[in-house]
């Protein structure tokens, strides 16, 4: 399983990646909570997914960056260890790489996880918040071991619902990610890709969606 980042053009996915839709879901204050399944997408063994956010055939590609789309890599080429900082915590720390942030906003639930490392009583409630996190952005580690979701390998289209967007493409499991020169993105567990063709760490989301820049 590979996605391909395709030059001014597409992300190449092949290896038969599973392709569905998951929806932020929010509690009554509109707090981001828990993920709701959507749709299953039919896909074939090699498919190609919008990358310009221009595509009128969402979430695939109709050949709409051919109009001028300039989808040059600007993300740094590190690891997630090297970016991330740490917080700690009573019993747990917090490692944070903030440029990752796809502002799915369930950090803000029952309060900060920032805060909540800080009582061992609210630990569960931040490694939940951590774990719902997308882009991988947040990460609890606890005795030495970081903690994550047990994720299938596939590519969710995010919906953020609550607040009326299309939001990245979420990679989950583990899936390679090749830049254009043939190079490899470090391989993790949650990462969020660019679909609406704004962000400033392109390949990933860097929020710009919510920002105007509709994904």
């Amino acid at each position: 399983m590979r996605i391909k980042v395709l030059k001014d053009g597409p992300y190449e996915v092949t290896g038969n990646v599973p392709l569905k839709e998951m929806k932020i879901g929010a509690d009554g204050a509109g707090e981001s909570t828990h993920w709701v399944d959507g749709r299953e997408f039919e896909t074939e063994e090699t498919y190609h997914l919008c990358r310009c956010g221009n595509s009128k055939n969402k979430p695939f590609c109709d050949g709409s960056h051919m109009h001028g789309f300039d989808g040059t890599e600007t993300a740094d080429n590190i690891s997630y260890d090297e970016a991330a900082i740490v917080y700690r915590g009573d019993g747990m720390d917090l490692m944070d790489a903030e440029g990752l942030c796809a502002v799915a906003r369930f950090c803000d639930a029952a309060g900060s996880t920032w805060r909540l490392i800080n009582d061992a009583e609210t630990g569960e409630t931040a490694v939940r918040q951590a774990c719902n996190c997308p882009s991988g952005r947040l990460t609890a580690v606890k005795d030495g071991k970081k903690i994550e979701p047990k994720l299938p390998k596939e590519i969710a289209v995010v919906e953020d619902e609550p607040e009326g967007m299309h939001g990245p493409l979420w990679v989950r499991g583990g899936i390679e990610i090749e830049a254009e020169d043939g190079t490899v993105y470090e391989v993790r567990n949650r990462v969020t890709l660019c679909r609406c063709g704004n962000s400033a760490n392109k390949p990933f989301c860097d929020a710009m969606h919510m920002d105007g820049g509709e994904e």
